[in-house]
């Protein structure tokens, strides 16, 4: 799915399909499609390995080119082990502290880490069983947002009103929430059985 048609989408979901007199601009849309994207990111990140040189005598790795990094789950030192070699580890900003094995002489290391999922006009990397979940978020978001912006004003653009459409998408960000809260739960015992640290 592209982010045009998880638009086409948010706007089924809306009810604001009459292009002739969209409520929500496409922009409007997108920022709160982006919003939920971030979120399930949060919980159920896009999963990536980056291979990294450590430096010789030194414990120390720069991680600030893993763009959009929201979480790092795992780091293998030295690579060429078998099996695998997973190593204890602290974050401090940008700087990965490996803990525990022998002091690095330089070789690569690899990270594993999440990063924030993308959706946008070329495609997605939001899970298929996700996208409808995305969309809900994006439909309570923008409904509070309607509900806002509609507080004191003549409701001339149909028969919803700002209550109506904050207690709508009350209930839409609580489904959005609470599936969020589970997703997450699931997530921390996957991340805490897959990997052991090794000295």
């Amino acid at each position: 799915m592209n982010l045009t048609e998880m638009i086409a989408l948010v706007r089924k979901d809306l009810h604001d399909e009459d292009s002739g007199s969209y409520r929500w601009t496409d922009a409007e849309l997108t920022r709160h499609i982006s919003r939920a994207v971030r979120e399930l990111s949060e919980k159920i990140p896009l999963l990536a390995r980056a291979t990294l040189p450590t430096t010789a005598d030194s414990r120390e790795l720069d991680i600030s080119g893993l763009t959009n990094r929201i979480m790092v789950e795992a780091v293998e030192y030295p690579v060429d082990a078998s099996p695998p070699r997973y190593q204890r580890f602290s974050i401090w900003g940008d700087t990965l502290t490996i803990i525990s094995g022998h002091e690095p002489d330089g070789s690569n290391c690899n990270v594993y880490y999440g990063t924030l999922h993308t959706l946008d006009a070329n495609g997605s990397t939001v899970p298929v069983k996700y996208e409808d979940l995305v969309a809900t978020g994006a439909c309570g978001y923008a409904a509070i947002e309607e509900a806002a912006y509609a507080i004191n004003r003549v409701n001339a653009g149909g028969t919803m009103t700002a209550a109506e459409f904050r207690l709508w998408g009350g209930e839409r960000l609580g489904i959005f929430q609470e599936r969020l809260k589970r997703l997450g739960r699931k997530q921390r015992v996957r991340a805490q059985q897959l990997f052991k640290s090794q000295d």
